[in-house]
């Protein structure tokens, strides 16, 4: 497993930024895989509206960590969404990563968002970050996401996100995550003080890739991006059965190419 960890901490120091796909089910995770996707990430939102569940609020806990087991069998390398870890507990925190780096887990996401809108208390946050980092230093790769560019306003942002990104990197974080953020120069401003590799959320009218990359980004994350994306495929197909017109969805894989993926688990 430290073999993995390592391939996957390799990928955010050399050559172009890791381009993280994120899945939402096994045939999602696996159809990436086989796209050449050598590293896919789970994606919050995906896993818990598909069981019916909230985002964010930790009751998708029972899916996540049964969607991590089964990816980690894929010829993948394979990073979970824990949003804040599904406890407010360090070592319930810690005993839930752990599983995931026993499990064949390389690498973990944990935001500091909470249910309400609010960001949880910098120094708990730090207290959570160094449990896990200390359970799995070495096995996983633990991204520490902030959501101060999620938060309304702008005052004080920058500053704020600064002030969260280094401590969490004091408290041993491999990664560092900052959803929202878009603005280049910012971009720049925060990869100049730091020592871990900084990920960001592509969004579609945001910079491209090349940019973000000459900004010092080291990851870019689809986050639910192309969840969203297969719900807007969906429903595109099957009105355009109830139209009468040719289905426009591009590149829809046959029944067997599609079992194809199940068997990936056999």
């Amino acid at each position: 497993m430290t073999l993995r960890y390592e391939e996957f901490r390799d990928l955010h120091r050399a050559g172009a930024p890791l381009l993280l796909p994120n899945a939402w089910d096994h045939a999602s995770a696996a159809a990436l895989a086989a796209a050449g996707f050598r590293a896919v990430g789970t994606t919050s939102l995906g896993v818990a509206a598909a069981a019916g569940l909230p985002d964010g609020t930790g009751a998708a806990r029972a899916e996540t960590l049964r969607l991590a087991h089964g990816l980690t069998r894929l010829d993948a390398l394979v990073s979970v969404d824990v949003e804040g870890g599904f406890s407010d507990r360090p070592e319930e925190v810690a005993v839930l990563v752990a599983e995931l780096a026993d499990a064949g887990a390389v690498g973990v996401n944990i935001e500091d968002g909470r249910p309400d809108g609010t960001l949880r208390d910098l120094g708990h946050q730090c207290e959570i970050l160094h449990a896990v980092c200390e359970a799995v230093s070495g096995r996983l790769f633990v991204n520490a996401r902030t959501d101060t560019y999620w938060l309304p306003g702008d005052d004080g942002r920058a500053a704020r996100t600064e002030d969260r990104l280094a401590a969490y990197e004091q408290a041993g974080a491999d990664g560092l995550f900052v959803p929202g953020l878009r603005d280049l120069r910012a971009v720049a401003a925060l990869t100049a003080g730091l020592d871990a590799p900084l990920n960001v959320l592509h969004a579609p009218d945001g910079p491209a890739l090349p940019d973000l990359a000459e900004a010092g980004v080291r990851r870019v994350s689809c986050g639910s991006l192309l969840f969203r994306a297969a719900l807007g495929a969906a429903v595109a197909a099957a009105t355009a059965v109830a139209d009468g017109l040719p289905s426009r969805t591009p590149d829809v894989p046959s029944y067997a190419e599609t079992q194809a993926l199940s068997e990936a688990f056999a």
